[in-house]
């Protein structure tokens, strides 16, 4: 693959594959089987590695999880990272198992609550060094850090992204750990440009990962996160990249394959002139599957919404469907229906207000009666 222009970001090794502008676009992905199902994460995760991921994630949101990982472990010889969710405590007993450490600023805030954000980081850098981790400071537009949400007005979504990206660059700087990188996320496509876009320009040094969130499925996920890609790496920004689908579980290579694809695409020439997402016509977002997914029920169902919403396919309407608790409440906010999927219940929202719990089974005839009176309405925001 010709060699891509890149911005002069530093190295950080991540276990046997280093990122930064010395090195080539890393491609990863994460894991969709449930972490405690030891045979099932080890046969995906190596399904990954194989397919071609430099990195695999894998979640852990209990001390459960964290001991099902140190199987993991022992049975993979990918290049493991760890998404700590909400626990940040949890980063001692999943260090030794991993390659990275990627946590949340605005998750940061669910565990301990009276600690300053500073303090928690600090205790995950010193378990970084500890352990030969490196760490993702992993910023999305539906979980933010909300004291800096609060500074910014409510139709801006990149402000409290970039500067809590910013704040916990300098922080970890101050501490002396510089083997990080940051990754600024959401669902458009635009946003995703723009904010990395502004993060670059202001800390060009630092390693970037680059990703479309709740991007869908094929082939509108995979057009979704070329856009941004496009837009991005074609300046010499990204270093890391993941294509996040909603696939079943035997589909996840997909997403090494569609990465690969777009970086070789770009790096020969073949882009679009003219980029414009700004198409006033039905958008269906879905959060990639994997092990936070409560119900596997939730990736039919984003099919399902995706065919049965076919009729509206012109009308300037957002619809979410996520697949977990951690995405999903969040992430749901800023679309015009939003639905947000646990055990055994689909979470209704229109925008920001609750509009009951529904089983899966009764959910799609809700959703028709509210996308009938969007329409009729002319209410909708996209």
């Amino acid at each position: 693959m010709p060699a891509l222009r890149r911005n002069p970001t530093r190295s950080v090794r991540i276990g046997s594959v280093t990122i930064g502008s010395q090195h080539a676009i890393a491609v990863q992905s994460m894991t969709a089987t449930h972490t405690q199902d030891v045979d099932a994460t080890v046969a995906q995760a190596e399904a990954l590695r194989e397919a071609g991921a430099d990195v695999v994630r894998v979640a852990v949101d209990s001390k459960k999880d964290a001991e099902a990982l140190a199987e993991i472990r022992k049975q993979t010889r990918a290049n493991l990272a760890v998404d700590l969710q909400e626990n940040y405590r949890l980063a001692e007993l999943v260090a030794p198992h991993v390659d990275k450490i990627r946590y949340n600023p605005g998750h940061l805030y669910h565990h301990e609550q009276e600690k300053p954000w500073q303090e928690k980081v600090a205790y995950l850098a010193g378990i970084a060094r500890e352990n030969d981790c490196a760490i993702r400071i992993g910023v999305n537009c539906g979980s933010v850090d909300p004291a800096k949400k609060n500074k910014y007005g409510p139709n801006d979504t990149i402000g409290p992204m970039l500067e809590s990206a910013v704040d916990h660059c300098q922080y970890l700087d101050d501490l002396g750990y510089t083997r990080y990188c940051v990754s600024l996320k959401d669902s458009d496509p635009r946003h995703v440009v723009e904010v990395n876009r502004q993060f670059a320009a202001r800390r060009p040094d630092v390693p970037l990962h680059l990703g479309v969130t709740e991007a869908g499925m094929p082939p509108d996920g995979i057009i979704k996160t070329r856009i941004a890609f496009e837009q991005l790496v074609s300046q010499g920004i990204g270093d890391t990249v993941r294509v996040s689908l909603t696939v079943t579980n035997d589909r996840k290579p997909e997403e090494i394959a569609a990465g690969r694809q777009i970086l070789a695409d770009i790096a020969s020439g073949r882009v679009r002139s003219v980029v414009d997402y700004g198409l006033k016509s039905l958008n269906i977002i879905s959060c990639p599957s994997c092990s936070r997914v409560e119900n596997e029920a939730f990736i039919h169902l984003a099919q399902q919404v995706k065919e049965m919403t076919r009729y509206a396919e012109d009308h300037a309407i957002t619809i979410a469907v996520m697949g977990c608790r951690v995405n999903g409440p969040g992430e749901t906010d800023d679309a015009d229906l939003g639905l947000w999927c646990g055990p055994n219940f689909v979470n209704l929202k229109r925008g920001p207000e609750s509009l009951g719990q529904y089983p899966y089974d009764a959910i799609l005839d809700k959703v028709r009666q509210e996308l009938d009176r969007l329409i009729a309405t002319g209410t909708g925001k996209a």
